[in-house]
């Protein structure tokens, strides 16, 4: 399972591929008690959400912030975490999570991984976290509710990395009705399906 990450980043430390490693070893063992991802998809792990996560950190320039939202059980987030401490250790990551005990499970691994970063547990339309430099999203709502809820934490310099399906055309279309913004289209590595949003120049549409 690893295989496949290492032959999309070989240049990843060992003490990177480490942190991984523990980190994985917590999802397994923190899941049956809080269902951080399916049970399927422990066995593809490394695949589905690791080197899925993994993919979105080279897209852009990161910044000092990252803000990540609705971030479940640390994907993107705490792999992003983990890799930006040897990428640029000076950015900090800011975990939005509205689930109380996800959020417990979040600092756990934070304090254990010894990383930069900071769990929000609020909604995200509630926080009052400062602009970010970064802002990256998988799995957690339309594009258009996206955009909305991430509004307070977008400048002119703060570039948007959402992580998306099939249907990220009809979601592009929907939000232009509201709001202007330059996107380029990434393939995901992992999914044929998949894609990922790179977001800039954001703002509501004059109309």
């Amino acid at each position: 399972m690893k295989k496949g990450f290492l032959q999309c980043f070989p240049d990843v430390s060992r003490e990177t591929i480490k942190q991984l490693e523990d980190y994985v070893d917590l999802v397994v063992k923190w899941n049956p008690a809080i269902n951080l991802v399916s049970t399927g998809d422990l066995e593809n792990i490394w695949d589905r959400h690791i080197e899925d996560s993994a993919q979105i950190v080279r897209l852009t320039d990161v910044g000092s912030s990252w803000v990540d939202l609705g971030s479940g059980g640390g994907f993107p987030g705490i792999v992003v975490a983990i890799l930006l401490k040897t990428l640029s250790h000076s950015t900090k990551v800011v975990l939005v999570e509205s689930d109380s005990r996800k959020a417990v499970f979040l600092r756990h691994v934070i304090t254990q991984l010894d990383l930069n970063c900071e769990v929000q547990n609020i909604r995200i339309e509630s926080s009052s976290i400062e602009v970010a430099s970064v802002v990256s999203g998988r799995a957690l709502a339309g594009l258009p509710k996206l955009l909305d809820l991430s509004e307070h934490l977008i400048d002119k310099d703060t570039v948007c990395l959402f992580m998306k399906g099939k249907a990220f055309s009809n979601e592009l279309k929907l939000a232009r009705d509201k709001w202007s913004f330059d996107c380029d289209v990434v393939q995901s590595k992992t999914s044929a399906d998949g894609v990922i949003l790179i977001i800039r120049n954001v703002c509501r549409a004059n109309k």
